[in-house]
């Protein structure tokens, strides 16, 4: 039994391989490291303050943001991503540095929320929060 030849275009292939390599990371999280690192699910969970109507992100966005490194300028985020939908009460992500926290909804996943930490005017990492 033969099989016929598949052939893809070249863009197509790097394209998806780009693709997993930028969410490979999110496979391979530690959920229970990210619930103690967002304070737990039920401060996770609580704006501070009010909530904003936007802060949705598209995938594009979202691919975009992963490819900025930690410790780049909050300018830099704020390039890519929208205002925030709210915000998260800060917390002690490292000693003697607060991170302030940042929500956003992702539009193709409505049971996931980015949560971007910034210290002072430096990006310093982010997590997903799955509820």
């Amino acid at each position: 039994m033969t099989h016929p030849e598949i052939s893809l275009p070249p863009a197509k292939v790097f394209l998806t391989g780009a693709v997993l390599l930028i969410l490979a990371p999110l496979l391979l999280m530690d959920f229970i490291h990210l619930g103690s690192l967002t304070g737990g699910r039920s401060q996770a969970q609580e704006c501070d303050g009010e909530t904003n109507g936007g802060g949705v992100i598209t995938r594009q966005q979202l691919a975009e943001f992963l490819t900025i490194s930690e410790r780049d300028t909050r300018s830099r985020v704020e390039e890519v991503l929208p205002t925030a939908h709210c915000q998260l009460p800060g917390i002690e992500a490292r000693a003697g540095a607060t991170a302030e926290r940042k929500v956003y909804l992702l539009d193709f996943n409505t049971e996931a929320r980015l949560i971007v930490l910034y210290e002072g005017d430096e990006y310093a990492g982010f997590q997903f929060l799955v509820q």
